[in-house]
C-alpha cells in the first residue's frame, strides 16, 4: 500500500504549527466554504431517543431525495438505482470488490486520484496506466492507447470527470469516444463524478450515465462531501443500472451493516439546499482559481494549465524533487513565520518517476490567504537550494 501524497506530510505541518509557524494547507480537497445551513440544522436538531442501525443499502428516503437530485442533471436514477456508502472511498472500493476479481485489469490516466491506487492493491487488482501530460493540458489521451493496453485480464476504464488531481473536464466527444470503446470491449466504466458542481466550461457537463448505449457498464461513484462541503459526514453513493453488480454491493454493505446514520440525516436533509448557495459557492471557485493560476504562472519557472473543473491544479516548479522540496518547505524554511503545504504529484501517478517535478495545489482556501501562499510560495523557490 502506498503512502497518501495528500496526508503523508501531515506530521511535518503539525510540527511546523507546533513551533508557532502558520501552514497554509494546499494539499488537501477540504472545503473551506460553510455546509449548507439546512444541513446544519439538521445536525443540531436531531431528535432520536435511539441512533439505530439504518437499512444496508441506506435510508430509502435519501435515496428518493438522490434520484430527483440526479434528475437535475439529466441522470434517470430510480431510487432503487442507488447504494448509501460511508463516502466515495467506500462506493470506489465496493465497486472493485463487485466488479473485477484479483488480477483483472483496470485502465486509467495518470495522474490520478491516490487513493484508486490503493483500493486496486486492496482487492487484488491491477491498475494500468496512459499517461496524460501537462503540456496538453492533462486532456484525455487518444483511444488508441486505450487499445493498446486492452486484453484478455481487462475488465474496466476509470475516469474522474472533472478530475481530481488536475482539474480537467471531459468533452462530449471524448465521453463518447470512450463509450465506444467500452462498447466494444464490454467493458465497466467507473465514473468518479463528485466534483460535477464545479464544471468552468462552456460546453455541458456530460456524465457516464448519459451514455445510453453502455447504460449497464457504467458505475457511478458519488459523495455530499465537496458538493456540500460535508467531508466528515462520510456519505457516498453508488448508482448504476446494472442489477447484479448492486446484487453484489448490497452483500459487501450487508456485511458493513449500514452507512452513518447522523451522516445520512444531513445529507438528506442538505439535498433541500438552495440554488444560492451553489451559485455563491461555484462564484466563489472561480474566482480563488484565476487568482491562483494568474499567481503561480507569474512566480519564474513555475507552470500550471488553467484547470476547467474542481478545485486543483496540478503544477510544474523549477525543484530537483517536488517531495523533497514540500518537506523542506515544512521542516526548514519559513518567510515571516509562514509556509506551505502541497501534496507531491509524484504519488498521483503509477508509473515510477513521473511527476517529480509536479505538485497538486488545491485552492481550498480564500482567495486572501492564496495570495499570501503565493507571495511564500514565490519566497520559498527563489530560497530553495534544490532549484534547476
Amino acid at each position: 500500500m502506498p503512502e497518501s501524497p495528500i496526508r503523508k506530510l501531515a506530521p511535518l505541518a503539525f510540527e511546523a504549527k507546533r513551533q508557532g509557524k502558520t501552514v497554509y494547507h494546499l494539499n488537501i480537497g477540504q472545503p473551506d466554504l460553510p455546509s449548507p445551513q439546512v444541513g446544519l440544522d439538521a445536525l443540531k436538531n436531531i431528535d432520536r431517543n435511539v441512533l439505530e442501525y439504518s437499512p444496508s443499502q441506506g435510508f430509502l428516503s435519501y435515496r428518493e431525495k438522490l434520484a430527483k437530485y440526479y434528475a437535475k442533471h439529466n441522470i434517470d436514477v430510480t431510487a432503487d438505482d442507488i447504494i448509501v456508502t460511508s463516502g466515495g472511498s467506500e462506493a470506489v472500493m465496493f465497486a472493485f470488490l463487485a466488479c473485477l476479481n484479483p488480477g483483472d485489469e483496470i485502465i486509467i490516466s495518470e495522474p490520478a486520484y491516490a487513493n484508486y491506487i490503493s483500493f486496486a492493491i486492496s482487492t487484488g487488482a491491477v491498475i494500468r496506466t496512459i499517461t496524460s501530460t501537462i503540456d496538453d493540458g492533462f486532456a484525455l489521451p487518444k483511444m488508441e492507447k486505450f487499445e493498446e493496453l486492452i486484453n484478455e485480464r481487462t475488465r474496466a476504464i476509470l475516469i474522474c470527470n472533472p478530475n481530481n488531481p488536475t482539474g480537467y473536464v471531459y468533452s462530449r466527444e471524448e465521453m463518447e469516444q470512450l463509450q465506444a470503446i467500452v462498447k466494444k470491449h464490454d467493458l465497466y466504466l467507473f465514473s468518479d463524478e463528485v466534483y460535477r458542481e464545479y464544471i468552468y466550461t462552456d460546453f455541458p457537463y456530460v456524465s457516464a450515465c448519459h451514455l445510453k448505449e453502455i447504460e449497464q457498464n457504467v458505475i457511478l461513484v458519488d459523495s455530499v462531501s465537496k458538493r456540500y462541503s460535508e467531508c466528515g459526514i462520510r456519505i457516498g453513493a453508488v448508482v448504476t443500472k446494472n442489477e447484479e453488480v448492486r446484487t453484489a454491493i448490497l452483500k459487501l454493505c450487508q456485511a458493513r451493516l449500514s452507512p452513518p446514520l447522523i451522516g445520512q440525516i444531513v445529507a438528506e436533509a442538505s439535498c433541500d439546499t438552495p440554488e444560492s448557495y451553489f451559485r455563491n459557492v461555484f462564484d466563489e471557485y472561480v474566482e480563488r482559481r484565476n487568482c491562483l493560476i494568474e499567481g503561480l504562472n507569474n512566480i519564474p519557472g513555475v507552470y500550471s494549465p488553467m484547470p476547467m473543473g474542481a478545485f486543483y491544479t496540478v503544477a510544474k516548479l523549477p525543484v530537483d524533487n517536488a517531495e523533497k522540496f514540500c518537506r523542506w518547505c515544512l521542516e526548514e524554511f519559513d518567510f515571516e513565520g509562514e509556509t506551505v503545504m502541497m501534496a507531491p504529484a509524484s504519488g498521483f501517478y503509477a508509473t515510477p518517476g513521473l511527476g517529480t517535478n509536479q505538485v497538486r495545489i488545491a485552492y481550498v482556501l480564500k482567495k486572501a490567504d492564496l495570495e499570501r501562499a503565493l507571495l511564500v510560495l514565490r519566497k520559498a523557490l527563489e530560497s530553495y537550494p534544490g532549484r534547476v
